[in-house]
């Protein structure tokens, strides 16, 4: 079941992480690029990209670096996670950036690099194009 925490309506590029995103220490707020090595996105730029990742983690200041990539212009374009805890919400709240939450399986289906569209007016909000 999708639930939209944030609407929106963008199409773009999948970026995919299986593992989860910690923007306070992951995300570099200038570039927008996970700079931790241990994260499977590890010198990637979030820019321009329709993030799809398991759940966020750490600290509620991540909400302010997600406002911060975004406020520099090196933001995702839109976020779709299994489970979004208070910190990419209210980020993406503050940033105006799309976030829904979906299903395992959905969640499966998704592949890094696949163009899709997302319309949180929709009853189904992903489109693949």
């Amino acid at each position: 079941m999708n639930k939209v925490l944030v609407a929106g309506k963008v199409s773009g590029t999948i970026l995919k992480s299986k593992d989860s995103i910690n923007f306070l220490g992951t995300v570099d707020k200038k570039t927008g690029v996970i700079s931790d090595k241990n994260h499977d996105l590890y010198d990637k730029s979030l820019k321009n990209f329709i993030l799809v990742f398991p759940s966020g983690v750490g600290s509620s200041v991540g909400a302010y670096t997600i406002y911060s990539i975004k406020s520099n212009n090196v933001a995702p374009i839109a976020m779709i996670c299994q489970k979004a805890d208070l910190t990419v919400a209210t980020g993406c709240a503050l940033a105006n950036i799309p976030l829904i939450t979906i299903s395992n399986e959905e969640f499966f289906s998704l592949e890094d690099g696949m163009k899709i569209s997302l319309d949180t007016e929709n009853s189904n909000p992903i489109h693949h194009q």
